[in-house]
């Protein structure tokens, strides 16, 4: 009788994990990684600015679960087989520690993600998985043996007994299109995790300019995240931005990425609290300048800019600040308003809201209730988390999972 085939299709992170465990728990089957590009693991390569952010220090599952904007319900099943903790683990008995930066987000030690990179391709190589590069998958269909025919867009086609698709997120739907049709239809795919596009904004040239703590809102929606912000040369990027990127991928999606971005540049105060701050600094520094002396900790460049913006100059001194440009001030410190029109993909982190519903899946296992055989993990499901190693978790989390059981 010959040894069972499992066909991965996808090299990425969960891929990766779900050929090696499926290899590790199946002992006498062959594996089969199929990737379309020539390489393999890029995200894995370029994530985290090339150190790959493997996961966060979140080690209670019920926390972690809230870094996920999409697809908690599928994680809170699955994470007590495969956690934070067991990804941890397992690349250090593979001879990688970890680190744990002030943020939470894990590194390799070696501040590499080619140790990620060659630590998955090492464990492949040594569980004999045929690795193919250059072979995208075309159709995939169910003959009437119960095996599966892959047909490769170089003409080949493959057979296999079981198949994992861990192709990472599209986000148009027509990707999605060589496909089985499933049970529950797919969730349609946007955008998740970009920065906005402000053409028109008078803080363009403050490019690089980081604020650790600011809040970013969508006007009109109850969207509002709050961290460091990154102004740069099209508008605004960094972590607040990005998460509400994610947490209003649908949202934003919808206005076609046309919205209005406010902007709470001192987050611990209210307008109450804010205009008598104002008015207290200025009785007591009545006679200095205005843009030198900064009362909110802003980096200095922000500072003048917003000052000038509310009609303030150069030499104008605190005592001599008439009631108008101060209450200009006060606002745009408070609520800054940017007119929003388009995204730029975060290339590192970018990833799919949407995609294959996990109501179609066996919850246990990730297997397809319509199309026994058939198994999904990583972001071609209807799961995405926000920076910080959360995506990578949700790779390790139902790689693992699905490599577990696709050899039942």
């Amino acid at each position: 009788m010959s040894s069972l085939h499992i066909a991965v299709i996808g090299g990425g992170a969960a891929g990766f994990f779900g050929a090696i465990t499926a290899a590790e728990t199946f002992p006498d089957a062959h594996v089969t990684i199929l990737e379309k590009n020539r390489t393999v693991l890029n995200k894995v390569r370029i994530s985290g600015g090339g150190r790959c952010n493997v996961t966060h220090a979140c080690f209670d599952n019920r926390q972690l679960l809230k870094h996920y904007p999409r697809g908690e319900k599928t994680l809170k099943n699955l994470l007590p087989t495969f956690d934070a903790s067991a990804t941890v683990r397992w690349f250090e008995d593979r001879g990688v520690r970890l680190k744990t930066e002030a943020d939470g987000r894990m590194f390799p030690t070696t501040n590499t993600s080619e140790t990620i990179v060659n630590c998955l391709l090492d464990t492949a190589r040594q569980l004999n998985i045929n690795v193919r590069t250059s072979c995208g998958v075309d159709t995939l269909t169910h003959d009437p043996r119960g095996c599966w025919q892959l047909h490769l867009l170089t003409g080949e086609s493959i057979t296999a007994d079981r198949v994992l698709i861990a192709t990472g997120g599209y986000p148009q739907l027509p990707a999605y299109g060589w496909l089985p049709e499933q049970a529950e239809p797919l969730i349609f795919p946007v955008p998740s995790l970009f920065t906005f596009n402000v053409p028109d904004s008078f803080l363009l040239p403050l490019a690089g300019v980081a604020v650790p703590d600011a809040q970013v809102s969508v006007t009109g929606t109850k969207q509002a995240q709050r961290g460091p912000v990154l102004l740069t040369h099209w508008g605004f990027s960094g972590p607040a931005v990005l998460r509400l990127s994610a947490w209003a991928a649908r949202e934003l999606a919808e206005r076609n990425y046309q919205f209005t971005l406010r902007i709470n540049w001192t987050p611990t105060l209210n307008d109450n609290t804010l205009r008598a701050a104002l008015q207290a600094f200025r009785q007591q520094n009545g006679r200095k300048q205005v843009v030198s002396q900064n009362p909110f900790g802003l980096p200095s460049r922000l500072w003048t800019a917003l000052a000038s913006e509310s009609g303030i100059t150069d030499t104008q001194r605190w005592a001599d600040l008439p009631a108008k440009p101060l209450s200009r001030l006060a606002e745009r410190l408070i609520n800054s308003q940017f007119e929003v029109v388009g995204k730029s993909t975060f290339k590192e982190e970018f990833v799919t809201c949407g995609g294959v519903a996990p109501g179609g899946l066996h919850p246990d296992t990730l297997e397809s209730r319509s199309h026994p055989g058939l198994f999904f993990a990583g972001e071609v499901l209807d799961v995405d988390g926000i920076t910080g190693g959360f995506n990578f978790q949700n790779a390790w989390t139902t790689g693992y999972v699905a490599g577990r059981h696709i050899g039942n």
